[in-house]
C-alpha cells in the first residue's frame, strides 16, 4: 500500500520581518516622521488658504512677542509671561486636584452611606455641567462671598472640575487592587490608614497613571478658559496682542505651538516615570 507524502504546511509567520516592523514603529523616527508630514500638510492647507483670503503673513514680528535681547540681556516677552501663568496655575490646580479626587474616591468607597452620597453628588454634579459655568459661578458669585480674587477662583474652579475626574481615576484604581491583599494587610494588624498607605495606594497610582498623565494633559489645555475672567495667562496675553497687531494666525499658531510643547512634554515625562513604575 502506497503512502502519500505528507507536505508540511508552509510558513507564513515571517518571524524577522515581523520584528523589524515592530522595532520600526516603536522608533522614535517614526513619530518624528509622522510629525514632519502632518505639519507640512498642515502649513500647505494653512498657505493655500491665506493666499486665497489674501492673508499677508507676518512671521517676523512674532519673536518680540517671545522674547527681547536688551543690552545683551535675554527679556521675557508677553506670550513668555503668559506660559508662566499658565505653568502655575496649572500646577497648583493639579495638586489640589489630586488631592480633591484622592479624598473624594476614598469617600465614595467608604462604608458611610452619606459620604458615598456627598462624594457621588460632588462627582455628577460637577462632571455633568460646563467647566466655563463653574468658573463663572465660583468668580462672580462665590468669589465676593469668600473674598477670592481672580487667581485663586481659577485654580479653585479647575480644581474642583479635574478633581472629579481624578476621582474616578483613583477609585477605579483602588478597585482593581486584589482584595486578597487588604484584607492579608488587616490580618497583620495594618489599621485602614496604613493599608491604604502601603499597600492599596502605590499599586493604584500605578496602575492610574495613565489616565492621570491624560488628565493633566486636559487640565493644561482647560486652563485656557481662565482667560475669560481677565487672568493674563497664554491665551488672554494672546488675544490681547492680536487685538493690537491683527497678527491673528501667526499669534493663535504660536500658541498651539507652546501647548502641543508643554503636552508633550507631560506625555514623555508619563511615559518615562509608567516604565519606572512598571513591575519587573
Amino acid at each position: 500500500m502506497n503512502q502519500q507524502p505528507v507536505h508540511k504546511p508552509m510558513n507564513l509567520s515571517f518571524p524577522a520581518t515581523t520584528r523589524h516592523l515592530r522595532r520600526l514603529s516603536r522608533s522614535p523616527l517614526v513619530d518624528v516622521a509622522i510629525l514632519l508630514i502632518l505639519g507640512t500638510g498642515i502649513g500647505a492647507v494653512l498657505l493655500s488658504g491665506s493666499q486665497g483670503m489674501g492673508y499677508n503673513w507676518q512671521w517676523y514680528r512674532i519673536p518680540r512677542y517671545l522674547w527681547t535681547v536688551d543690552a545683551g540681556d535675554l527679556i521675557a516677552g508677553p506670550l513668555l509671561h503668559g506660559l508662566l501663568v499658565t505653568l502655575q496655575l496649572s500646577a497648583y490646580s493639579l495638586v489640589l486636584a489630586l488631592a480633591i479626587g484622592l479624598i473624594t474616591a476614598v469617600l465614595r468607597l467608604s462604608h458611610s452611606p452619606l459620604a458615598s452620597l456627598l462624594a457621588r453628588l460632588y462627582v455628577e454634579g460637577v462632571r455633568n455641567t460646563p467647566l466655563l459655568i463653574q468658573i463663572f459661578f465660583i468668580y462672580f458669585v462665590l468669589g465676593p462671598l469668600l473674598g477670592l480674587q481672580r487667581l485663586p477662583a481659577a485654580v479653585l474652579s479647575l480644581s474642583l472640575f479635574e478633581g472629579a475626574y481624578v476621582a474616578e481615576i483613583l477609585r477605579s484604581g483602588i478597585m482593581s487592587v486584589p482584595h486578597q491583599q487588604v484584607e492579608a494587610s488587616y490580618s497583620l494588624g495594618l489599621g485602614t490608614y496604613a493599608t491604604y498607605r502601603k499597600v492599596i495606594l502605590p499599586q493604584a497610582f500605578r496602575t492610574a497613571l495613565p489616565p492621570l498623565a491624560s488628565q493633566t494633559i486636559s487640565l493644561v489645555k482647560d486652563s485656557a478658559l481662565v482667560s475669560t475672567i481677565a487672568i493674563y495667562d497664554l491665551t488672554m496675553h494672546a488675544q490681547a496682542i492680536i487685538a493690537e497687531t491683527f497678527l491673528t494666525f501667526e499669534i493663535w499658531l504660536t500658541v498651539a505651538a507652546l501647548y502641543l510643547l508643554i503636552t508633550i512634554t507631560l506625555s514623555l515625562a508619563a511615559g518615562v516615570l509608567e516604565q519606572r513604575l512598571k513591575l519587573p
